[in-house]
C-alpha cells in the first residue's frame, strides 16, 4: 500500500506526539517496547551510538566494526550529521 505524502507527515506528526506525551523514562520504554520489536530497538540504540562517536571523530570503518552496521549505515548517519542534525545529542 503506497501511503501518500500527506497522511505520511500527518503520521508522522501523530507519532511524534505520542512520544511527546512521554513524561517519564518508565513510559517511553514501555511505549517503545510496546511499539517496536526487540531488533528494531537495537538498531535505533546502534544509530544514536554512530552519531556519538562520529561526534568524537571515531572513523566510520571503527565504529561499523564495533557496533556490527553496515559503513552504509554508519555514512548516512554521518551525511545527517554534515547536514546540521543531532545538534541535540
Amino acid at each position: 500500500m503506497i501511503v501518500r505524502s500527506k497522511e505520511r507527515n500527518k503520521q508522522l506528526e501523530e507519532f511524534i506526539d505520542a512520544l511527546l506525551k512521554m513524561d517519564s523514562k518508565e513510559k517511553m520504554k514501555d511505549f517503545l517496547e510496546g511499539i517496536l520489536t526487540p531488533k528494531e530497538l537495537i538498531e535505533l540504540s546502534h544509530r544514536l551510538e554512530i552519531v556519538r562517536m562520529l561526534k568524537r571523530g571515531v572513523s566510520q570503518h571503527e565504529i561499523a566494526d564495533k557496533l556490527g552496521v553496515g559503513v552504509a549505515t554508519v555514512g548516512r548517519g554521518s551525511r545527517e550529521l554534515q547536514n546540521g542534525r543531532f545538534k541535540n545529542v
